[in-house]
């Protein structure tokens, strides 16, 4: 007990001489830690907006995280009463070896390509990236359901980020009868795309002739529009082409086969569908 006791008393007389030190130490760790990741959270939001890589972007980060992770804990040594320069030697060493681990071996390691948020498409599953850990990426699909997909499949695999880039181009393709004015129909596909303000002017929407099919000439429209907008952009542009295509008298072309019947002489019983429908037999029976 009477151990217990000196220890105890030991311990309030340290904690008179140094108590209002120890505490401001502490205050200064915990708004310093604070103000690193705010500081942190800038510095991607800007590297995001500069044309760097995200790898580049995250080691220059990572080494920023690390020179001020060093001057705080220098600060607080040194405020707790530690020599300035052993105290500055030691961190310096340690901050240079972290500096290098960064710079030689961050590339090094291997990094899912995509961030939460970003829509993606997994073993073919296609869905939005909701959380990821060190051994597996949760993924929501559109439908509702939630997969549990791990990393080394995906690090193994092949991996669709929609979300990536910045624009996407569009494709409307669409085929009209041979019997139909080809420029016009050209020139209304064009115009569809150029009049709608989500679609940028550079580079500006193209339609081509992509195709002389059995059954239509089929046109291709491009555009692009920003990421963020695709599919809504695109499904709009499907709805107005139809609908500006009717309105123009352009005929959307179909699958269609035509049939001729011939008897057994080799002369044609009939080549008009309306009057094989009221002929007296029935096609069917003819067939047999």
């Amino acid at each position: 007990m009477d151990g217990f006791s000196a220890k105890i008393a030991q311990l309030e007389s340290t904690m008179s001489l140094y108590g209002r030190e120890v505490v401001i130490a502490f205050a200064v760790v915990v708004f310093g830690l604070i103000l690193i990741k705010w500081i942190n959270q800038g510095l991607k939001s800007v590297f995001r907006k500069l044309p760097i890589s995200p790898a580049k972007g995250a080691t220059v980060r990572n080494v920023i995280t690390v020179l001020m992770s060093a001057a705080l804990i220098s600060f607080v040594a040194i405020h707790l009463g530690l020599g300035a320069r052993p105290v500055v030697r030691f961190l310096a060493i340690l901050t240079l070896g972290a500096i290098a681990m960064i710079v030689v071996f961050r590339p090094l390691i291997p990094s899912l390509p995509f961030k939460v948020g970003n829509t993606v498409k997994i073993v073919d599953l296609l869905g939005k990236v909701e959380a990821t850990t060190i051994l597996n990426t949760r993924l929501r699909t559109f439908d509702g359901k939630t997969f549990f997909v791990p990393n080394r499949k995906i690090l193994d695999g092949v991996v669709i980020n929609y979300h990536f880039s910045d624009k996407r181009r569009i494709k409307i393709n669409v085929g009209i009868r041979y019997d139909q004015d080809l420029m016009k129909a050209k020139q209304v596909l064009e115009s569809l795309m150029i009049e709608d303000p989500r679609v940028i002017a550079k580079p500006a929407p193209v339609v081509y002739v992509l195709n002389l099919t059995n059954n239509c000439v089929e046109l291709g429209g491009r555009c692009w529009v920003d990421n963020m907008k695709y599919w809504v952009t695109k499904c709009d542009l499907l709805e107005k082409t139809k609908y500006k295509f009717d309105n123009e008298g352009i005929v959307i072309a179909f699958p269609q086969l035509d049939v001729n019947y011939y008897n057994k002489s080799g002369a044609p019983v009939c080549t008009d569908q309306n009057r094989l429908q009221g002929h007296g037999e029935s096609f069917e029976s003819k067939i047999k």
